[in-house]
């Protein structure tokens, strides 16, 4: 089926065109000169560093941005440079919101910023990594675990970077696996209630982060973005991956089948819906069409035994196991466990321009453990483990390069 590219109203171009050279200014994008850090005492902007280029730098410099390379979205087992890790679908997330925010007269950088950081607090072995860490967590603590609540804390508490309100926000309230047809921004926010906020997701888990609504329009067009950046990207590894092939028929016609129609189909839709309004909408055939296309994934994707055996077969108990035995040596208090040398001790390093912050060891150990773990590649994550448990039989079977040749 020929891709089918949607293209805004000539209306709405002609509009566009006007508001530029009359130099319109969107009432409704956020400001520089508004943002709020919990120590406004630090990281003053200026004109060669404005205030969200100061966050997307901090997150760039961070040490565990560079870990986005090695983990993996989907598809984990395969050695296959093709199928995508998480260091592209936050470059493709920024890349699509600046496209739809560059048109709204949004603030580019703040979009940057939440685009970058969003799943720094994702775990290996995407969403099934996750949901087996949240499992044993909430097993000791009676909490639970969100890779975008963990994002905030990978900034706001474990590395200290006082990052802006206005980022940490977005990064919260971004996650892609609950959409909506239309964004408001919940403006009223400060820190107290953001914290009572984080607070909530901790103690509710997705009763409360599914009904997080970004508290700027340049977050809610990242959260939309999210979505936007793997349904079609999703699609085009499961084929990299033989799940799925040519003769695999998806019902998503409306926004199209395709990455690279779904891409510009779902952009126009938010643009000719949202430009000169104080919220993000999507029209009401795409939104339909959007869940419909995720479900589609869900089922095809997602949900394939290809898919999900190998983790629940044997990533699950490794997880189990790596936890307990990672628990233990903090409980120890020893200072020659790989957990304190690999983690406590290189968080400290990195804090130690934050003078008179509480020691990191002092963290509860549970939390230690999940940031630990939370923080490994997939690569790091089957190194530890085998150096940890030597003669397990628990052991990753990745698919070659080469297997179709070697059939």
């Amino acid at each position: 089926m020929p891709l089918k590219y949607k293209a805004l109203s000539p209306e709405l171009q002609e509009k566009i065109l006007r508001g530029r050279s009359e130099h319109w200014v969107n009432p409704w994008r956020f400001d520089d000169a508004d943002v709020c850090r919990r120590d406004m005492n630090r990281d003053a902007d200026n004109l060669w560093r404005p205030a969200f280029v100061r966050d997307i730098e901090k997150i760039l410099h961070l040490p565990v941005y560079n870990r986005y390379a090695d983990k993996t979205q989907v598809f984990s087992f395969y050695n296959n440079d093709d199928i995508t890790r998480r260091a592209l679908h936050v470059q493709l997330v920024s890349r699509i919101a600046r496209n739809i925010g560059t048109v709204l007269g949004l603030n580019l950088d703040l979009i940057e910023a939440i685009s970058l950081g969003h799943d720094l607090g994702h775990t290996p072995f995407g969403h099934a990594g996750e949901r087996f860490l949240s499992q044993m967590y909430h097993e000791h603590t009676g909490r639970y675990f969100n890779h975008n609540v963990h994002s905030v804390r990978v900034l706001d508490t474990v590395f200290r970077r006082n990052i802006s309100l206005q980022t940490l926000d977005g990064i919260l309230c971004h996650n892609g696996e609950f959409e909506m047809q239309e964004y408001r921004p919940n403006r009223d926010i400060d820190f107290a209630s953001f914290d009572e906020c984080v607070e909530r997701c901790y103690t509710s888990g997705h009763t409360a982060v599914s009904g997080l609504v970004p508290s700027t329009l340049e977050g809610c067009v990242v959260r939309i973005c999210d979505m936007i950046a793997y349904l079609g990207k999703d699609r085009q590894d499961a084929k990299t991956a033989r799940i799925t092939d040519n003769n695999t028929k998806f019902k998503s016609l409306s926004i199209g089948a395709e990455n690279a129609a779904i891409i510009n189909n779902l952009v126009v839709d938010i643009i000719e819906n949202s430009y000169g309004h104080d919220y993000i909408m999507l029209s009401r055939e795409s939104y339909n069409d959007l869940k419909t296309a995720k479900n589609e994934n869900y089922e095809k994707i997602y949900k394939a035994p290809q898919v999900n055996d190998e983790y629940e077969k044997t990533i699950k108990p490794m997880v189990e196991l790596l936890y307990e035995k990672l628990l233990a040596d903090v409980k120890s208090g020893s200072t020659g466990t790989e957990i304190y040398q690999q983690h406590i001790a290189y968080v400290n390093k990195c804090c130690a321009y934050y003078s008179g912050a509480d020691a990191y060891e002092n963290q509860k150990p549970d939390d230690i453990v999940v940031d630990y773990i939370a923080s490994m590649t997939d690569d790091y994550f089957i190194a530890l483990f085998q150096r940890l448990f030597p003669d397990s039989k628990l052991k990753i079977h990745y698919k070659s390069y080469f297997e179709e040749m070697d059939k």
